[in-house]
């Protein structure tokens, strides 16, 4: 870090903005060489001459192979195929490196190796192999079965520091656990005997400031071997465009000298860290000190580095599986909550009742409750009224909706100390949707006292390096009363908040002012729809009516009579049943024929075909239809072509002025006359579309079987496709096999089970191949393979979804389904409107239509 002038204002980000990864310089126990895409060397650790016997200046611009074995570079060049990703290190062991004449000295020994990228380059870190055998993943494989029988986190994190100090040998170990602000405090700790104790000792975020925070999750291992070693410079510092060199991942990056000087404060002369990594962030350290140099061999070090990232898993999954219980916990004690709300809602202005229900799911000190502007309710440690009207206030001003939460409510409200002793955190859970109305959970001040490994304000000193923020001297134990802050609500607690904040809205909504208008509302709605009702039992009695007195005219037998008019009323209720599904909305003509034919024909049903597109009607011209179809189709089974072997075909299609053109043709059936004299059925048939419908109708009998065609006009037609292309519906009706032969499809499901029973599922309709990709690069892969002809799409993968996939595909305009497990709240990107959607949990039988659809020309 450059110098900073006495009379410049000295804060602790002073220390934020060293650049530690740019130091040019290496620690000496090994050398350095970074190399262009073509393999010739661009810099080098002046140290080079000591292990090859070529001079840094003499290797500059000349192809490593004028130094390293033509072996050696072949294992290079095969280890550099498997670097993945920009944090990417590879290792090779005891490598046979150098050619011989390299120079004057030519050591014959191994090297072990580290290489990664950096920039255009990739850089080689070497040094001499111990020529030692270490299985480290048996060893590790062995700690990590002792450490998962560990009961309790305590235990945990203790035998966890055993381990890592039986792998490096180092004096003392330290597990390091960073707080949400970036300070730290020895949490556990393993220590040979006769060395002074760290546990429980807290240090200043501005101790591993911001950048080697960030450093520490790029980088995961490091090691310092003697603090007293002098660095040894990179030549050339900067590049040909004058950038310096990033040693971000550099297994030998030398040391800052404000970190060097701190250490030698401490009195530690060497030391190793392995960063612990949970959900992604750097949850903590293992800090290891030693008091004397100390460099475990590569082997060592990578069985250690290896160490950390499993603990970091097992650390991970224990954090889950408690988040998990407690979780479960909490949902269960507001589901209780919820049901003694809802059959008593005065609970709800009953603040101790509140107040216990709620500190068993998140725990608080006390709880102020304030309703529809009412009075405010207290139980516990909480503000005086005037204090919690501020609060309120605040909070009105400042919350979108949400949930609110902090560990200083001084930082949010102006005078809010003076009763921090007894709240100096909340929880704010609004219960309306304007927040307006408030449950808030308080918890009081922490009173307790941090031991500082020295003083975290870090007082300004003139050291060795100029004038700056020098590390502290003196590690000598101080207390300081952290005042004014509670203990901060969990990840965990906020996620039960706001699962409470929905449950308790739902409630509210029923005892809130609210109520009124939405009851007021209900009253004119029931009005409404008894005067619908009323009206339309008016009109069915007066259809039934009308069909007992038609039906009574055929001159039937009253066995006859009675079935006729039975057939025809239950006509109407399928009818009826179908749009009354869609809460009186338009029904689908295709399941209006279908349910005639389904009800009517039983196992003849297959001999009526359909083909048409998928066609909306309204819920008036709906029923009038039924009865059409329900006269043509007991005729055809009575005396036309389904009373023998014929068929029925039934088209239809959109004209240009958006009328519904329909046809019923019989054909293969019995020799056909026409009939002498009009029954009932024949003139409804023939007049309740014009006479009802404005529409046309025209009947012909011919001898090959009866025709009958009919206009309905468009303003009884709720929908249309874009495309009114006739589609034949026939294959939905009939068996799903084949419909996939040869097709080669597309699987994306990051699910291995659920992909293993989609995958059976789109063989049996006759898949040639099926290509699972569990995420979305995998799926541009296969895209980049060859042809696809029928793609199924999970849309959530994890952390990123099917999306850009399935745009990629549409506009391929190769086939797609999507499937999830939102339903219909699932809502798709408009390049994907109109795509055939399947829910999770799906099977064949729910499949095979959403790809039949998919797949229509």
């Amino acid at each position: 870090m450059s110098a900073v002038q006495p009379d410049r204002p000295l804060d602790l980000t002073n220390c934020d903005r060293e650049p530690i990864h740019l130091l040019a310089a290496i620690q000496p126990f090994g050398f350095l060489l970074s190399v262009t895409s073509d393999w010739v060397i661009a810099r080098a650790s002046a140290n080079l001459h000591s292990f090859t016997g070529v001079t840094a200046a003499a290797a500059l611009g000349q192809p490593l192979g004028s130094i390293f074995r033509p072996e050696a570079i072949h294992a290079i060049r095969n280890r550099v195929v498997l670097l993945r990703g920009p944090n990417a290190v590879e290792r090779i062991f005891a490598v046979p490196l150098l050619k011989a004449g390299a120079g004057e000295i030519v050591p014959q020994g191994a090297f072990d190796l580290a290489i990664h990228f950096s920039g255009s380059g990739m850089v080689i870190e070497a040094e001499l192999a111990r020529g030692e055998s270490l299985d480290a993943a048996n060893q590790v494989r062995t700690l990590m079965a002792r450490l998962s029988q560990a009961e309790g986190l305590k235990a945990f994190l203790n035998e966890s520091a055993r381990q890592v100090r039986a792998l490096t040998g180092f004096d003392r170990v330290m597990v390091y656990r960073f707080d949400h602000s970036g300070a730290g405090e020895v949490v556990a700790e393993a220590l040979k005997t006769g060395t002074d104790s760290f546990l429980g000792l807290n240090y200043p975020a501005s101790d591993i400031p911001t950048q080697a925070r960030a450093l520490y999750l790029r980088n995961v291992f490091r090691v310092i071997a003697d603090v007293n070693d002098a660095p040894v410079p990179i030549v050339p510092a900067l590049d040909s465009t004058g950038q310096p060199f990033d040693q971000s991942l550099s297994v030998l990056r030398s040391v800052s000298p404000i970190h060097i000087e701190y250490l030698r404060n401490m009195g530690v002369q060497a030391s190793l860290s392995i960063s612990i990594v949970v959900d992604g962030r750097l949850w903590g350290l293992f800090a290891c000190h030693h008091y004397a140099p100390r460099l475990p061999s590569f082997a060592q070090r990578s069985a250690a580095e290896l160490y950390g990232q499993m603990f970091s898993l097992m650390l991970e999954s224990r954090e889950h599986r408690a988040s998990a219980e407690y979780e479960s916990r909490a949902r269960a004690a507001t589901d209780r909550m919820m049901v003694a709300i809802g059959q008593d809602g005065t609970l709800l202005q009953s603040a101790q009742w509140l107040a216990e229900g709620l500190m068993d799911i998140i725990p608080a000190d006390g709880v102020g409750v304030i309703l529809s502007g009412g009075s405010p309710a207290f139980t516990g440690l909480v503000p005086n009224p005037e204090q919690f009207d501020r609060i309120v206030k605040v909070l009105v001003a400042t919350t979108s909706g949400g949930v609110t939460t902090t560990d200083r409510i001084a930082d949010l409200v102006d005078g809010a100390s003076a009763h921090a002793h007894l709240a100096a955190g909340m929880l704010a859970i609004p219960v309306s949707r304007a927040p307006r109305d408030f449950v808030i959970l308080f918890r009081a001040e922490r009173l307790r006292t941090v031991r500082w490994a020295g003083n975290p304000e870090k007082p300004v000193e003139y050291g060795p390096h100029g004038a700056r923020l020098t590390p502290r001297k003196s590690f000598e134990e101080w207390s300081q009363l952290v005042k004014g802050k509670a203990a901060p609500f969990t990840e965990a607690e906020l996620r039960v908040a706001r699962a409470v904040r929905t449950a308790l809205l739902e409630v509210v909504l029923r005892l809130s002012e609210d109520v009124g208008i939405e009851r007021r509302r209900a009253f004119e709605q029931q009005q409404l729809l008894i005067a619908e009702l009323n009206h339309r039992v008016r009109n069915i009695l007066a259809l039934i009516r009308g069909l007992v007195a038609q039906s009574n005219h055929d001159g039937l037998s009253t066995a006859d009579f009675i079935r006729t008019l039975d057939s025809r009323v239950q006509a109407l209720a399928r009818a009826h049943d179908q749009i009354t599904t869609q809460r009186w909305g338009p029904g689908r003509l295709v399941e209006l024929i279908q349910s005639e034919a389904n009800a009517y024909l039983g196992i003849k049903r297959d001999r009526v075909e359909l083909g048409g597109p998928d066609i909306l009607i309204q819920p008036d011209a709906f029923t009038v239809l039924a009865l059409v179809f329900h006269e043509l189709t007991t005729n055809a089974a009575k005396y036309g072509a389904l009373s023998d072997n014929g068929r029925v075909k039934v088209s239809w299609h959109v004209d240009a002025d958006g009328s519904l053109l329909l046809t019923w043709r019989e054909s293969g059936g019995p020799a056909v006359t026409a009939p002498t004299r009009r029954g009932f059925g024949s003139t409804l048939i023939e007049r309740s579309i014009p006479f009802e419908l404005g529409g046309k109708a025209e009947v012909r009998f011919r001898l090959t079987g009866l025709e009958a065609e009919f206009c309905i006009p468009s303003r009884h037609l709720a929908g249309t496709p874009a495309v009114t292309t006739p589609v034949d519906h026939a294959g939905e009706n009939a068996r799903s096999e084949g419909i996939l032969t040869g097709k080669h499809v597309l699987l994306i499901e990051d699910s291995m089970l659920i992909a293993l029973s989609a995958e059976d599922a789109l063989r049996a309709l006759g898949a040639a191949t099926v290509t699972v990709a569990p995420s979305a690069d995998a799926a541009q892969k296969a895209l980049q393979s060859g042809r696809i002809d029928l793609a199924v799409l999970d849309f959530n993968l994890g952390n990123e979804t099917s999306l850009p996939i399935a745009e990629e595909l549409v506009s391929r305009k190769t086939p797609i389904v999507m499937a999830t497990g939102y339903g219909a709240d699932l809502d798709l990107p408009a390049p994907l409107k109109g795509v055939p959607v399947v829910t999770k949990p799906y099977d064949l039988r729910t499949l095979a239509p959403k790809i039949a659809q998919a797949m229509r020309p």
